[in-house]
């Protein structure tokens, strides 16, 4: 039975398409904002990335990664009790004409249809992310560590 954290992340993963991504960019951070699509039981999430960005560069030389899902921000009340989630894990990139690359790339324009142009632009790169932690917060005083195992779980139980 998946925990009520495990099931909030699951939702915000899944219900959300629009994510911070932090690379590890000249030694620090850098953070970016992607668009992702993911595996059924969210065991995996997919970028396609431009050559052209920093972010996609770092990728390519340091696999570590973490994205950063939250809920949209009303404009009112206090934004510390918006639930969010953190996932950090490894990405790499996927080699064009293999099953992977064919799979994800299905995912991916079936969340983005409107993305298939950029899969015939040859500095893309379609990326695999694959969560090693989670650390969620659903609110003042209610947060903790998810699971890869505990976020399938819930992905799965939601349907």
């Amino acid at each position: 039975m998946p925990t009520e954290l495990a099931l909030l992340a699951a939702r915000l993963v899944s219900s959300h398409r629009w994510a911070a991504l932090a690379t590890v960019h000249e030694g620090g951070p850098l953070a970016s904002m992607v668009a992702y699509a993911g595996e059924k039981d969210l065991s995996a999430l997919f970028f396609h990335l431009s050559g052209l960005s920093a972010h996609t560069r770092d990728l390519l030389a340091d696999g570590r990664a973490s994205l950063c899902v939250g809920e949209a921000d009303p404009g009112t009340g206090d934004p510390q009790t918006l639930a969010r989630l953190t996932l950090t894990g490894r990405t790499v990139a996927l080699e064009e004409g293999t099953p992977p690359f064919d799979a994800a790339r299905r995912l991916y324009l079936a969340r983005f249809p409107d993305a298939e142009m950029r899969f015939e632009l040859p500095d893309f790169v379609l990326f695999v992310f694959v969560p090693e932690e989670g650390r969620v917060v659903g609110g003042f005083a209610r947060a903790g560590r998810v699971s890869p195992e505990q976020l399938s779980e819930a992905a799965t139980s939601l349907g």
